[in-house]
């Protein structure tokens, strides 16, 4: 288990640049709310990840369980595939940057 934790915690690091309160207030808006697929008009599934993500942003390193690594795994896969398709021009009001943001991921932040 922490041979996988130490795999994608760089990554990881990188995927996700918000923090658990930036997270947490961003899931509360309609803007976050408005994006991503939902089953049977329920939580979208980003939507469920980013809460999750709040969790494991406020877990310690050595508190978190396989599950915990598992997700991280998936959010890091998540947010590069989703930034490798980047669509041009202003992004700040898109639904492309809701949906990484959803995941943690504000593309806008330095």
């Amino acid at each position: 288990m922490a041979h996988q934790l130490d795999d994608v915690w760089d990554d990881w690091q990188k995927a996700v640049n918000m923090t658990a309160g930036e997270l947490e207030t961003w899931l509360e808006s309609d803007d976050s709310q408005s994006v991503g697929q939902k089953d049977d008009g329920g939580e979208a599934t980003g939507h469920k990840s980013g809460r999750r993500i709040v969790e494991i942003l406020r877990t310690k390193k050595a508190d978190l369980t396989d599950d915990d690594v598992q997700h991280m795994a998936k959010v890091v896969g998540y947010v590069h595939r989703h930034t490798a398709q980047r669509p041009s021009g202003d992004v700040s009001d898109t639904a492309w940057r809701y949906s990484l943001m959803n995941w943690g991921h504000d593309p806008l932040k330095g």
